[in-house]
């Protein structure tokens, strides 16, 4: 069994309205030195596959078919 922790982010290029807006009601709070915010996704999935190799290849096929929007995300994973 292969546990993978993913993390799905929008690409530096695209805006970020849901990170800009809780930037801003950080600020409003007072929390000083807040540069930006990205907001995103994080999933978890276990999957009956043994090798850790293999769940990788799995992940990523997972994240460029279904999970990530590849033209305007980008994603990273760690299977353990």
């Amino acid at each position: 069994m292969q546990h993978a922790q993913i993390y799905i982010t929008p690409k530096k290029d695209i805006l970020d309205p849901q990170g800009k807006a809780i930037a801003d009601a950080l600020a409003a709070l007072g929390f000083e030195g807040v540069q930006g915010v990205r907001v995103g996704k994080y999933l978890e999935v276990d999957l009956a596959i043994e090798s850790p190799e293999q769940a990788g290849r799995v992940v990523d096929e997972m994240c460029r078919k279904l999970l990530a929007n590849t033209i305007i995300e980008s994603y990273r994973f760690d299977v353990k």
